[in-house]
């Protein structure tokens, strides 16, 4: 999700994400994009505008937002923007028919490494149609890899028509997400059952979807994940 196509904007988020002065190599690696140089370059004019103060500490110079700037605000609100989209993309899912059992966002999006072109991949796992709660009550290791959601399940098993209804739901946030950031949304939409399968066996799936996930949703947790806010002062 990219709204500057300069290295500005990532500096800016970088900047106001840290709270603290940074250097020029700890830009770089907070930054969502740019080479080194790209955002020394970026810090020059960022500092020349006097939305960036720099000071020397010792041998070193570090860079800081300057809050008091006008501009400071667009530059925290920028910093905000992913707390916005995963809080729509929560409420969103909230309010379907069917709502999922767990959602969350996972991949570049997660990493904060996505740029315009990037997919944002989001996981949800949809309650299990009553084919597979029938097969899957005759298997120990699958009813155990459920867990929690066991009793959940059994009762919420899916019929055909919710599951074109959580269908056409999934496509409608597909053209949401699309509206609101101007990125394509993969979605990984999985049973429960196919989700604790993958669970049990610790499957590549599971392993990637773990590795950055930031939870959306969670049917036997905090239904709004809580993005950590950006320090205003």
């Amino acid at each position: 999700m990219a709204i500057t196509s300069s290295l500005d904007g990532p500096v800016l988020v970088a900047l106001a994400h840290a709270g603290k002065p940074l250097t020029v190599s700890e830009v770089a690696s907070n930054a969502v994009r740019g080479s080194e140089i790209g955002i020394r370059k970026s810090l020059g004019r960022l500092v020349a505008q006097g939305i960036v103060t720099a000071v020397e500490l010792g041998k070193v110079r570090v860079y800081s937002l300057n809050r008091e700037h006008v501009a400071a605000g667009a530059a925290l609100e920028l910093a905000g923007l992913r707390s916005v989209l995963w809080q729509r993309i929560a409420r969103e899912v909230e309010k379907w028919n069917v709502r999922p059992l767990y959602a969350c966002v996972f991949g570049s999006a997660a990493r904060h490494d996505g740029d315009a072109e990037s997919d944002i991949d989001v996981l949800l796992v949809r309650p299990s149609t009553t084919a597979e709660v029938n097969a899957a009550s005759k298997s120990k290791a699958a009813v155990a890899a459920l867990g929690l959601w066991t009793e959940v399940i059994v009762t919420r098993a899916m019929s055909d028509v919710q599951i074109r209804k959580w269908e056409a739901n999934v496509e409608q946030l597909h053209d949401l997400v699309r509206r609101w950031t101007g990125n394509p949304l993969q979605v990984v939409s999985l049973s429960a059952h196919d989700w604790a399968e993958h669970r049990r066996t610790k499957s590549t799936v599971y392993q990637n979807i773990r590795q950055d996930e930031i939870r959306l949703y969670d049917e036997l947790g905090p239904s709004l994940y809580k993005y950590p806010k950006v320090k205003t002062s």
